[in-house]
């Protein structure tokens, strides 16, 4: 879309504003409205200024300015604001140097697609997450020097089938109980396609929505697989769909990988592949039916697995999902349909086009534009460096002994493990000038200081349980 194509857009909808939106470090959208009968042409090329040190993670207060440039291909009419309202995603340049901002990470993910055609390796990068999310009627949490709670509550929570609720019908799905019943016991079903209604009017194509494994609202919408930043660019639309359809029904939406306690998480795996001059080019005859690229690229990605995930399962939560002996991927490993590796190669399918693989210990707290990017640059790498993944694990986890499984890594177990490895490894991320240094360590700082030495210093509730008559 030229800019004259943009205010013609707004003209045609009536829109007498433009919502101005750019993600932060840690993925989260920030925006700034705009009368458009104030813009013209120029804005496009000059942008519009903001304070970047009140941006998490990017500027201090010495420098502070900054510029958003607006992206006139990414706009579509906001389906939340009560007047018409188009929105448009930005990205983010030094106003002096007029130079793309290091820690802008849709800069990230354009780089990282620029290198992969570089590399002559191929020349585009589909990505297909599954984002999983749990839909709540309360939520209440607080954090001060002498209380530490949280409280969350669901109308199909299976601790609800005693509540008083005139009447109380008993349509609750059990724990580990909710993939995938029909009405009554799935009570979202419109919720969910409202959601997807709403994904439809702005462009995003939707493969699928269903409830989740677990009680208390627990659901999932899957988009059709898109290139690598345009994917990132619909990941942020689908949060903010998905929370603001949540809320016109006095719903809430987290992406929490782990509210529940002893139910199943929120994951994203995430479906990855190669192509080149329209070719896909992980189908061949090797195991899974993959060509020996795809087998590399799966090397690089098993890796540097600890290291995406510093990216890719970003948050202490994110841990509690990622255990070992329950079905959580944290086998680093590759199997034909086996869930509990950490990527698998789904065999529905024999449609060269649609072989994939599928990394499956991301989740939805992601920075996607970082997450999918890092996934790509390690693919990169195994195939540049031609890794080999290892033997697949093609036998049921729990028919193997401990000695057995001990012979596969595992994912970190922390975030802390996994900002170690991204602090030891992560030469492949700096390759073609995609990450910089000063990218990994501003994400290494925020990590330390604003979430684990934050949480290291708070009692536990239920260090309670265990501590308090000790």
């Amino acid at each position: 879309m030229t800019p004259k194509e943009f205010f013609s857009f707004c003209k045609k909808n009536k829109a007498e504003m433009m919502d101005l939106k750019f993600v932060d470090l840690l993925g989260t959208w920030q925006h700034c409205s705009y009368p458009v009968d104030i813009l013209d042409d120029d804005v496009f090329k000059e942008g519009l200024g903001f304070d970047g040190s009140s941006i998490r993670g990017w500027q201090g207060i010495h420098v502070s300015d900054m510029m958003a440039i607006p992206d006139a291909d990414t706009a579509v009419l906001d389906p939340f604001f009560e007047r018409p309202t188009v929105s448009v995603i930005a990205d983010i340049v030094d106003p002096v140097t007029r130079e793309d901002y290091t820690r802008d990470p849709r800069h990230v993910a354009r780089k990282g697609e620029a290198y992969l055609k570089k590399t002559g390796i191929a020349d585009a990068c589909y990505i297909g997450p599954e984002p999983e999310f749990f839909i709540f009627d309360e939520v209440r949490y607080e954090q001060n020097q002498h209380t530490g709670m949280y409280q969350i509550d669901s109308i199909e929570g299976a601790w609800n089938t005693a509540r008083f609720e005139e009447p109380n019908l008993g349509y609750k799905p059990s724990f580990k109980g909710g993939y995938f019943p029909v009405s009554p016991t799935d009570t979202y079903h419109d919720l969910r396609g409202e959601m997807v209604h709403e994904m439809r009017k702005i462009g995003i194509a939707v493969e699928a929505h269903h409830h989740e494994v677990a009680t208390a609202g627990q659901a999932e919408i899957d988009m059709k697989y898109e290139k690598l930043a345009k994917m990132a660019d619909h990941m942020m639309w689908y949060k903010y769909i998905i929370k603001n359809v949540a809320k016109r029904y006095n719903k809430t939406v987290t992406f929490m990988p782990k509210p529940v306690f002893e139910d199943n998480g929120s994951g994203m795996h995430t479906h990855f592949s190669l192509w080149k001059r329209g070719r896909p080019l992980f189908a061949g005859k090797k195991y899974a039916g993959l060509t020996d690229l795809a087998l590399h690229a799966i090397g690089g990605i098993l890796k540097h697995a600890p290291t995406i995930l510093a990216f890719a399962a970003p948050t202490t939560n994110s841990y509690r999902r990622l255990v070992p002996g329950f079905e959580a991927p944290v086998n680093l490993c590759m199997s034909a349909r086996n869930r509990s590796a950490a990527v698998r190669i789904p065999m529905y399918s024999p449609n060269p086009k649609a072989k994939r693989i599928e990394f499956r210990c991301p989740d939805p707290t992601c920075n996607p534009y970082f997450a999918f990017t890092a996934m790509l640059m390690a693919a990169i790498d195994g195939v540049k460096n031609k890794i080999d993944p290892g033997a697949p694990l093609d036998r049921d986890i729990y028919d193997m002994t401990p000695e057995e499984l001990a012979e596969t890594a595992k994912t970190p177990g922390s975030l802390d493990e996994a900002i170690a490895a991204l602090e030891s490894d992560h030469d492949f991320l700096l390759e073609g000038g995609v990450f910089t240094p000063d990218l990994v360590d501003a994400w290494v700082s925020w990590k330390k200081e604003k979430e684990l030495d934050e949480l290291r210093l708070r009692p536990h509730p239920h260090e309670f349980s265990l501590y308090y008559d000790s």
